[in-house]
């Protein structure tokens, strides 16, 4: 095992998510699947940042939410160290779930509107039994310190915050039980663009602070490239191409890649202007009926008969950089 190897916090091997598609009022029958994650595969180090990006519908959020057993899987393993979580029940399953944590899209959702901040943030606390009264209440005023919140605040309930200081409670709360791995799902698509760059600075003081890996979902291409060591492409349930950020930005390998990079905005007018923007034609396809061979043959600009009839793996094309495309090598 080589130094990379070692240095695996989780690994996600295969995982697939389907939702049963059910018809009937008095006599209901399953008619079909919503493919919404189709064998998916991706490890995230110790300290590392992998961001996963897609269009909606992509299967971003279900992978996040099935790595916790939200969902519970169709199919696959999610590795903790070795340990793998879907196999786990009861009090282990709970141990080990303890060191991850989700960051939800939407604070004004996400948090109880009933609860004190106090009561929020304690919750993980409480349910894992986690210190006793005093020392929970100072655990608690300490984790809203390291989010930058007063912790005279605790008596507070959500209403009374801006949506970046209720996003930071949300952050509080998944840094409770000093996780291993916080998945973020999309943390600042519903904040204002003044705030995204705070709670994005946060969550890398906090990162270098606590040596914390993440899981960073989004749509946001120029956010998750700041923000990302390593990014995964998804579209349609899998994934399509999966590189160092550098790499991937620089030269993406995959068609899917190249049209949403394309779509980015450089800061540079001049480049700017000479850049070829690619268009994709048509709607990403439903989930429920997957095309047949490559998912993205529908919409592909280089498509050939090969791709229409044979599903292409995920191969490593160059060290570290993996793509799901017959014909990939043309791009290098």
């Amino acid at each position: 095992m080589n130094d990379s190897e070692k240095n695996v916090l989780v690994s996600v091997q295969g995982l697939v998510k389907y939702f049963p598609i059910i018809r009937g009022t008095i006599i209901q029958r399953k008619v079909g699947d919503i493919k919404a994650v189709d064998g998916v595969s991706f490890k995230i180090h110790r300290g590392e940042t992998l961001g996963l990006v897609g269009e909606t519908g992509s299967g971003k959020t279900t992978v996040g939410r099935t790595m916790l057993r939200l969902y519970e899987p169709t199919a696959g393993a999610v590795l903790v160290d070795g340990v793998d979580l879907m196999k786990l029940k009861g009090k282990e399953l709970n141990r080990i779930r303890s060191r991850l944590a989700m960051i939800f899209q939407d604070p004004y959702a996400s948090l109880n509107p009933r609860m004190t901040t106090g009561i929020i943030v304690g919750e993980p606390l409480r349910v894992h039994k986690v210190g006793r009264g005093k020392e929970r209440q100072e655990r608690v005023k300490e984790l809203l310190l390291n989010v930058g919140l007063d912790p005279i605040s605790v008596n507070r309930y959500p209403h009374e915050f801006s949506g970046g200081q209720r996003q930071r409670i949300a952050i509080a709360r998944a840094l409770a039980l000093n996780p291993d791995l916080m998945i973020c799902d999309e943390p600042i698509s519903s904040l204002d663009v003044s705030i995204q760059a705070q709670v994005v600075n946060l969550l890398e003081a906090l990162q270098e602070r606590l040596n914390l890996s993440y899981l960073f979902i989004a749509h946001d291409l120029s956010m998750v490239r700041h923000i990302s060591d390593r990014i995964a492409v998804m579209y349609l349930g899998k994934i399509a191409e999966l590189a160092d950020r550098d790499s991937l930005y620089q030269r993406p390998l995959h068609p899917y890649t190249q049209a949403l990079i394309s779509a980015v905005p450089l800061p540079d007018p001049d480049l700017q202007k000479k850049r070829k923007r690619i268009i994709l034609v048509g709607d990403i396809p439903s989930p429920a009926n997957p095309p047949q061979g490559c998912r993205f043959h529908t919409r592909c600009p280089f498509v050939q008969d090969h791709c229409r009839l044979v599903e292409p793996e995920l191969r490593e094309i160059e060290p570290r950089h993996w793509v799901t495309c017959h014909f990939a090598e043309q791009f290098l």
